[in-house]
This record gives structure tokens, sequence and C-alpha cells, in this order.
């Protein structure tokens, strides 16, 4: 155990990290590299009493207090500058019921590390689109990948959770213990505790699956992506995916007169049974010759790991859009494709996903995350490395989010929101929803300890 001064010493498990000890960068660095937060001392925590211990020092040091565990935050939560970083990274311990078809989970775990144990018994839940996107953040502030056609969202998969609460106890939240904490944390992210173990739903996918992507000639993007919007219309829940608007990168599988240049990428996943995977695929020969085909048979983390190359951590500065959309229709095509046609950045991404299925029937009011008939949503990811490019980046990204948003529903889930203004947020919930979850924020943190994340209160 360790021990370090303050107020009152700091007894851990884990140990803590401050400005000036030699691992202090290494450890507050964060996926989006906007983010230089200098905290004012990095609480690395082996267990809930550390957590307890963590929130006990803050509140007597008066320091203010966020959470970190993938360190992917949009808007920069995860290494806040002067405050006292709760790193959960090293709550890893999991267990896989395979009878059961659940997953207990340490907050501390990446999707990598998750699908890897999970797909041990041919078990997935819902996951992040990037490896090393923590647990944590995505099952709370929205739970959207691959698989949320077959299974919905992570959020909408959470049985039970584990939370340090402000006042420093140990609760479980579910649907019989203390259900509107429960309710809340399925949606309206780090607001009210410290989730230190998640228990998730699974479902029977892989290990092998068919998926992977093809490739389409830029020229054909409108085409294409009109094609793609009636496949999906009618297709099962089991073909899931995404369709992206982006530049060819210099891969081996890229022709060379390509590269650099916009394409179109559709991201393939059949998570029905291996035997209708070649009719299901087939659906998407609708959409005409692709330059590059790389669907077949592959493990399900490959698939979960398609993304991973074009997002190195600690690399890339970003900001993003979101949204959803009733339909894909022409206007929004057509703002699409010229955003990508002339993008921000030859790093810049914009993703289309396809809803419906098994996301689309759940009720809205089930979880904090609505928009249950959106049958699309969009995501805006523009990436550069030059902080002298951060104000035209931004500029480019809200010019074609509020062009969008004409045709939008609303902004998306909370994690896809980049700007921390509450107004931003607010309209991303119902008033009904967001008077719930203004409720639990007064019932489980009426004094904001965790004040860094999407401002739900004035």
């Amino acid at each position: 155990m360790t021990t370090h001064p303050g107020p009152t010493n700091l007894s851990l498990d884990g140990d803590a990290v401050r400005p000036g000890d030699p691992d202090y960068d290494a450890t507050r660095q964060v996926y989006n590299a906007m983010h230089d937060g200098r905290p004012e001392i990095i609480v690395r925590c082996a267990s809930e009493g550390d957590v307890v211990a963590a929130l006990a020092y803050a509140r007597e040091s008066g320091l203010e207090v966020c959470v970190r565990s993938g360190g992917h935050s949009a808007p920069g939560f995860s290494n806040v500058e002067g405050a006292l970083v709760i790193d959960v990274r090293r709550l890893k311990d999991v267990t896989v019921d395979a009878e059961a078809g659940t997953v207990r989970a340490g907050a501390g775990l990446t999707w990598g590390e998750l699908d890897a144990a999970t797909q041990e018994s041919g078990l997935a839940v819902t996951g992040g689109r990037v490896s090393h996107t923590g647990v944590s953040g995505l099952a709370l502030g929205s739970g959207s990948g691959w698989l949320e056609r077959a299974m919905g969202l992570t959020s909408d998969n959470l049985l039970a959770a584990r939370v340090v609460t402000a006042a420093g106890e140990i609760v479980t939240a579910s649907e019989t213990e203390n259900p509107d904490l429960y309710w809340a944390l399925r949606g309206g992210g780090g607001n009210f505790g410290v989730v230190t173990e998640f228990t998730l739903r699974l479902m029977r996918v892989g290990p092998i699956v068919r998926g992977g992507m093809r490739i389409y000639p830029f020229p054909r993007a409108a085409e294409v992506m009109r094609a793609y919007a009636e496949v999906m219309r009618d297709a099962p829940d089991a073909l899931c995916g995404g369709l992206a608007l982006l530049s060819a990168p210099p891969a081996p599988f890229v022709p060379p007169e390509a590269v650099g240049k916009p394409i179109v990428s559709v991201i393939v996943l059949w998570t029905g049974p291996p035997e209708e995977a070649d009719a299901a695929v087939a659906l998407l020969d609708a959409l005409g010759e692709p330059i590059v085909d790389l669907v077949q048979d592959m493990p399900y983390t490959a698939v979960q790991q398609l993304l991973d190359e074009g997002n190195p951590y600690g690399v890339m500065r970003e900001y993003q859009g979101s949204g959803f959309l009733t339909e894909l229709d022409d206007a929004s095509i057509d703002l699409l494709v010229a955003a990508a046609a002339e993008p921000a950045t030859t790093e810049t991404v914009l993703i289309l996903q396809p809803m419906g299925g098994a996301y689309g029937r759940v009720p809205d009011d089930a979880t904090a995350l609505g928009q249950r008939d959106a049958t699309w949503a969009y995501q805006l990811l523009t990436q550069w490395t030059d902080p002298a490019e951060d104000a035209r980046c931004r500029a480019w990204t809200k010019e074609l989010n509020a062009g969008l948003q004409r045709q939008a529903e609303a902004p998306s889930f909370p994690n896809f929101v980049s700007d921390t203004e509450a107004v931003v947020l607010r309209s991303a919930y119902e008033p009904a929803t967001l008077e719930r979850l203004q409720a639990a924020k007064r019932a489980w943190d009426p004094d904001n300890v965790f004040c860094h994340n999407h401002r739900l209160l004035d």
C-alpha cells in the first residue's frame, strides 16, 4: 500500500502521480491531442477503496475531480487542468458467464480487452469502433458500435453497475436497486458517480464472422449512398456496419492512384447464422462493383480493429460533429459528398451509421438515450496534427454540422458532443428525459462533485 501526504494521508492499493514525476506526462496523455491538461494529481486506482480515498482526498484538498478510463472524452473531461484525476485503468477484472450470457467488466478495460475476453466464449456486446476506447465512457455516454442494429447500444445492455457515489458510498444500480441511478447511468454520462464495474448482457457473435470493407470510387459516392440507404431500409438486423467518406490511406490494399484521394468505404459485419452470410452480403451488390473488396470470413475482433490504424492514440487533434437523420435524403447526401470532396484535412472521416433493428425497438424512455425512430446517425470526425489549424478545422466541422442539422432530428449521443455548453447537450435530450436526469443529479451528486461532464444543471 502506498501513502501520499496531504490534508489526510492518501493510502492506496495503487499509487498517485504528480507533476514532476517521471511518468506524469505519459499518465496524463489522452486520445485527443487537443486536450493537454495538467492535473494536480492523478490517482491510479487499483481498487474501489482507492476511488473512495481519492474522493475524500479531493474534498479535503479543495480539488475538482475528473474521472478517466480510456481517455477518449471528446470535450477533454479526462485530464482537466489542476484537477484530481480518478484513473480507473487498473480496474481490469473481467468475468464471463457464458451460460448466463453476461460479463462483469472492470471500469478500466478497453473494448479490445473486453472483446478478447468475451470472444473466448463466442460472445460480444456492442462496443467501440476503435479498440482502445474505454468501456466506461462508451457504456455511460452512448454505446454506439457496429453491433447496435443487432443488439442495441452498450447502455441498452447494461444490467447492473457498482458505483462509488459523491458521498463515498459503494452502491449497486440495477432495475431493482437504486433504479433512478440505473436509468440515469444509461446515457447520462459520468454525472452521478464513479462506476467501478459493469454487468453487461452478451449475444452470440463470432469468433469468426463475415466482415470487412468494400471501397467504391468517389465519383459514384452519391449513387452508392442512395443504394446503401435502400438496402439497409429493409435489411435484417444481423446485417450491421456503416459507410464512411474519407481519403484513401496508403495501405497495401488501396490502388496507388487512389491514395490520398476521396473514396467511399462500406464496413460490413454479418452477425447472423454463418450459412446465411452469402445471401446477406449479396444484398450489398446493389451498391455496384467495388474497386476493393475485403469482405471475408475473419475474427470478430479484427472487425473491431478495422479503424484502429487511422485513429492512433494521442497523436491526432480531433473535433466532432454529430446528429440523427430521419432519412438519408438527397440534401444530406449532397452536403456530405461536397464536404468529402474538399475535406478539412486528409485525415477527416465522415461516417454514416444505419440505425433501426434492435436499436429502434427500445422505448424512448427506457434509457436516457432517445431518438429511437432515427434511421441514420452521422459523425463528422475532423482530425489534424498542427495546433495552428485548430480554429480552421473546428469552423469547417461546425459549418458542415450546422448544414446537416437543418435535416437532422437532434445532436447525437453525449459522447459525440465536443462542445461543453449546456445548451448543446440539452438539445440532445427530450424535456422529460432532461428533467429525470436533473432529478438523479440532485439526488446522487447535489454538490456537483462530478462537474467535469456535460452539464445537466445550471
